[in-house]
């Protein structure tokens, strides 16, 4: 029976792929850093590069991503894609973020391209920024002040529910005739984050509203949070491309690949609808 490796399996698109592929009838090997891992986990520590060999073993397919506060992916995966062809891995799926493919000279850049010569079947899948960062990393401000605090103006982002970068992944790595390729992933339409905070308001039934903040407010908020400082700069200079509208594309990846509409920001909320209760 063949058998696919998900790394990242405790994190929000990684745990979600588990359960789709497992439902599916998959046999899966869920990644973990932790050096005892439990039933259906194996043991891979990208971080400290430890476990590849053992976690590919036995395994056809792969998803892989980058563990967050991480801006050096191809130095962190590029051993991974090594070792995978070495092995006989038969496709690997990674996802990256859109945008990725705008500089070679950018490491998530370099890692793709590392992967499309490598000679392994391949899918690249970048989605646009999650729907769900505002029950995560931008809730504070809404559950303390019913604000949603960003330094991005008035610009659109085409946001994604990670539900649907799961359910692509899943389906790519299902199957064969899309191999090769790589893909944009978004929802289906673009929103300011005013829009974002009158659906936000209907749904929860408490008045949100977005407030600008400068970069250096952002930055300060960030470091308070414990993110490293290199990630700190990375988060501020892809704010400031959704600024500049680089995240308002809208493309027709997932309704190509699932054959249905990605889920609107308006289904995001009311399916979390818990989370923003007081």
């Amino acid at each position: 029976m063949s058998k696919i490796l998900v790394v990242g399996a405790s994190g929000t698109i990684g745990s979600q792929l588990v359960r789709l592929l497992r439902a599916q009838g998959e046999e899966v090997a869920a990644a973990t850093s932790n050096p005892q891992p439990r039933a259906g986990q194996v043991h891979l520590d990208l971080v400290k590069q430890q476990g590849y060999a053992a976690a590919l073993d036995g395994v056809d397919r792969a998803f892989v991503l980058s563990p967050p506060g991480i801006t050096t992916q191809d130095e962190l995966l590029g051993p991974l894609v090594e070792l995978a062809v070495a092995q006989g891995l038969r496709k690997l799926v990674l996802m990256t973020a859109m945008g990725s493919n705008a500089d070679p000279s950018l490491p998530a850049r370099k890692l793709e391209l590392q992967l499309e010569g490598s000679g392994l079947a391949y899918n690249i899948l970048r989605p646009n920024w999650f729907m769900q960062n505002f029950h995560t990393f931008w809730m504070g401000g809404i559950m303390a002040r019913d604000q949603i605090e960003l330094p991005l103006g008035s610009a659109k982002g085409s946001f994604i529910d990670t539900r649907d970068v799961a359910a692509v992944a899943a389906e790519l790595l299902r199957r064969a005739d899309l191999d090769n390729r790589d893909f944009d992933l978004t929802g289906s339409e673009a929103l300011d984050h005013d829009q974002v905070a009158a659906l936000l308001s209907k749904e929860i039934g408490r008045t949100i509203r977005y407030t600008e903040i400068a970069p250096e407010v952002m930055r300060q908020g960030l470091l308070d949070a414990k993110l490293p400082p290199p990630y700190v700069e990375f988060l501020l200079v892809i704010l400031g491309y959704f600024k500049q509208g680089y995240a308002e594309r809208v493309t027709d990846s997932v309704a190509a690949i699932l054959g249905r509409e990605p889920r609107t920001f308006a289904q995001y909320v009311n399916d979390h609808r818990p989370a923003w209760q007081r």
